[in-house]
Formats: structure tokens, sequence, C-alpha cells
């Protein structure tokens, strides 16, 4: 009886074992497996090419080459003024020095010019002004004349130099060389020729070595001066291409110790 119950425990030994075996082949056999996941996702799709460009065609060499030079082509300044300008206006002379003694205030004047602009600040401009210079009675008593007429012709080259001050506001300024001619006639006069010459008529241009001439040729004067201008303006737009100009002068000329001067005041347009 011991030697039966001793066989016992050996003959279990055997089944222990095989369960054994068989437990520690399971996590190998799991490890093989691909999971769940990763055999549900499916497998990534080639990314197929956008047909919308592939149907437009390649630009062509000549294409490629206007639209570089385009690109790279300087851009054009928008210029912000005129190549010329031109006015034109009226307005009163104010004489002034000697010619005040003799000609009368708030007689006529008009004005032109043109102007050629290099820039927005600088150009050069060509004026031409008449300004009448009726005599004062006082100086056609020195002429012994019933009446006269009178007037003077004006040439001024200047640098101009403008002055913007807003969008419809601006200003200019101007110096420069000037040629004048100044003639009259005298009516009639009860002057004797050869007699001594008065003030009026060294200023009125026809006396010679003091006197008057004995030709008699003193009713009728012409002379031509060289002297200088100067002023400036106020201008103001009224329209894309127009603008009123105020434009203030001082005129001065003068030729063998005979003077003119003049402060014409001139409103106008310019464009």
């Amino acid at each position: 009886m011991i030697r039966k119950f001793a066989l016992v425990p050996r003959l279990s030994i055997v089944p222990c074992a095989v369960l054994l075996a068989m437990l520690a082949g399971i996590p190998n056999v799991l490890a093989q497996q691909p999971s769940t996941e990763q055999t549900a996702q499916p497998q990534a799709q080639p990314q197929q090419p956008d047909q919308s460009q592939s149907q437009q065609p390649a630009p062509s060499p000549s294409q490629e080459a206007t639209q570089e030079e385009t690109e790279n082509a300087p851009r054009k300044k928008v210029k912000d003024y005129k190549n010329w300008t031109f006015n034109a206006g009226g307005g009163i002379n104010l004489p002034n020095g000697t010619t005040r003694s003799f000609v009368r205030e708030g007689s006529g004047a008009l004005a032109a010019g043109v102007a050629r602009n290099y820039g927005k600040y600088f150009g050069l401009r060509l004026d031409f002004q008449w300004d009448n210079l009726p005599l004062r009675n006082s100086a056609l008593g020195l002429a012994q004349a019933p009446s006269a007429t009178s007037h003077v012709y004006s040439f001024m080259l200047d640098p101009i130099f403008n002055i913007p001050v807003t969008q419809n506001w601006g200003g200019y300024v101007v110096i420069g060389p000037a040629f004048y001619h100044r003639s009259g006639k005298l009516d009639s006069s009860n002057a004797v020729p050869g007699s001594a010459c008065n003030s009026f008529y060294n200023w009125w241009g026809t006396c010679y070595a003091g006197s008057l001439p004995l030709s008699g040729r003193f009713l009728s004067a012409s002379q031509n001066e060289f002297g200088e201008n100067f002023g400036g303006g106020v201008t103001r737009k009224i329209s894309p291409k127009m603008e009123i100009y105020l434009d203030i002068r001082y005129l001065h000329g003068a030729h063998n110790g005979r003077t003119t001067d003049l402060r014409p005041i001139t409103l106008g347009l310019r464009w």
C-alpha cells in the first residue's frame, strides 16, 4: 500500500509539465499576431495629381520674357507740374520815382507771358507788359501842351520760383533783367525851339545839350531803356487746368539819366 500511493505524485508531474509548457507559449503567439488597430487601418492611397494644374499650358519663352520685362521695368513717376504754362491779365499801374512826378496813378496795364518749367519749383518765364502813362496836368503845364499820350512796353525774362502752399493755393517769385520802350506824343506845344529844357522835357527824352531841338521835333518822344524787375504773385486754382493769379511787380529802366519806374498790379489767369 505504501508503494501504490507513492506512484501517484510521480504520475501527476507529467500533466503539470505539459500544462506549463502550453502556458509559456501563449505570449509568443500573441506577440506574433498583428494588433486589431493595425489590421483595421487602411493603407494610404497614393496622391493623385491635380488635373487643373496639369491641364494649364506652360507659358512660352516669349511670354515669360515679356512678363519679366514688365515686372523689372522702372515705374514712371507721375509729373506734378506742367512743362509749359501761360498767363494773361490786366490791372493798374502805380508809377514810382521820377515817373510819378509826371504820370498819373491808376492807369491801365495789360500783361501776358509764358513759362518753361524745369521742375515743380523752378522755371524760366518771359513776360510782355503794356502800361499806360497818362500825363498829370502839372506835366502838361510844363510841356505847354493841351493833351498828350504816353505808354511803355516792357519785356522781362526772369527765373521763376514756384512755392506750392496747399492743393489749391500757391505763390511765386520772379527777378531778372528787363527791356523797356517808352514813347509818347504831345498834341501840340507852345514851347519855343532852342529854349532851355525844364524837368519834364529832360524826362520826356527830347532835350539835347540842355535845350529843345531847333527843328521843333520835341513833340514826339521815343527811347529804349534797360533795367530790371522783381516781384511775385499769389495763385488760386479754380479748375484742374487753370488758376487765377495776382501779380505785383517793380519795374525800373534807365538810359542817359532818364528813368522809368512803375509798380503794376495785375490780375489774370494762368493755365
